[in-house]
């Protein structure tokens, strides 16, 4: 392991509690402190100018250890938003949501903006509403506080003429921005996924039915052996995605994103169901630390495009490649 992931894993470690479900307002203070809360930002913006190989240790060890702050929303989507549009980036944790239909008048919005991560608990969230990015305060807004499976806010923010900061995005900022978001979530998903798995293992090792262990069980071995073999592709497919952005950029690194999601949307299922199975009813229960990792893997599958999503995106451009250049699409 390197020192960064190190670094992280003692930090989310420690952060690590079955019992609560809201913000952690004194982990984000570590990663501000540590630098990871901004690590890819280039230094002009308050970052720590880290590479995608480095977020993805960050995010795979926040997906392991269900880290509750919005370390996605404010590197990787919102940060680079603002950054991008010329918009000074706020102190504090950020968040991101797409709102097409906003209605911009002057400094004035208007409109609803649905799916806000953390939008109860955020200084500012940079909402994309077509070729702009618009900056809310949420004090301004009517707030419906919702939530995802795993209980991660994902709240509604009423904008009602709210003053707003508004900028023009350069040309092929909005198509990154989904890539963005993709890679992202599929990073958590890779964490997610080993430790479910992890909890599998430990638990079938640890209990006794009939007279011996269940890891000794063929039938429980097998199971462990798909999940972990889930598990370690969705891993392998973000961490290539993230090293072909750090040598192609986003754009050039598509493809890769694509699949990486796809794939880690799919295992998370798998990986889920499995992780269950093993545990019988126990793993179900509201006490059991395996539902922290397991809700996230149902509800972080489906959340920035599923795996039938990416699935389309790598067909279309299987077909716009050609027979000539399918091979170079799938190995470039």
């Amino acid at each position: 392991m390197s020192d960064l992931d190190d670094l992280v894993v003692a930090l989310f470690g420690k952060a690590w509690d079955g019992s609560a479900t809201a913000f952690d307002a004194a982990l984000w203070a570590q990663c501000e402190e540590t630098g990871i809360a901004r690590l890819t930002m280039p230094e002009a913006a308050g970052g720590s100018g880290g590479t995608l190989t480095d977020a993805a240790s960050v995010l795979r060890a926040a997906g392991r250890f269900a880290a509750r702050v919005p370390l996605v929303e404010t590197d990787l989507l919102a940060g680079w938003l603002l950054h991008t549009a010329g918009i000074d980036v706020p102190d504090g944790p950020l968040s991101v949501a797409v709102a097409p239909d906003l209605r911009l008048d002057g400094d004035r919005a208007t409109g609803t903006v649905a799916r806000v991560a953390w939008g109860r608990d955020v200084a500012a969230a940079a909402v994309l509403a077509g070729d702009h990015v618009v900056l809310v305060d949420p004090r301004t807004a009517a707030i419906t506080e919702l939530a995802n499976v795993a209980e991660e806010p994902r709240d509604t923010l009423v904008l009602d003429a709210a003053t707003v900061a508004v900028a023009a995005l350069p040309d092929g900022a909005a198509a990154e921005y989904p890539l963005r978001a993709a890679l992202g979530r599929a990073m958590l998903l890779a964490g997610a996924g080993h430790a479910a798995v992890e909890m599998a293992v430990r638990y079938a090792t640890e209990r006794v039915q009939f007279g011996r262990p269940l890891s000794r069980l063929q039938a429980i071995q097998q199971s462990l052996a798909t999940a972990a073999a889930e598990a370690a592709t969705a891993a392998a497919a973000a961490g290539a995605a993230a090293r072909d952005v750090d040598a192609y950029g986003f754009a050039a690194s598509a493809t890769a994103i694509a699949a990486a999601k796809s794939r880690a949307s799919a295992a998370a299922g798998t990986v889920a169901r499995i992780s269950h199975q093993v545990h019988g009813a126990i793993g179900m229960t509201r006490e059991h630390d395996l539902r922290l990792v397991t809700t996230r893997l149902l509800a972080w599958r489906d959340e920035d495009g599923g795996e039938v999503y990416w699935d389309g995106v790598l067909g279309r451009g299987a077909i716009v490649a050609g027979g000539a250049g399918l091979w170079p699409m799938l190995t470039a």
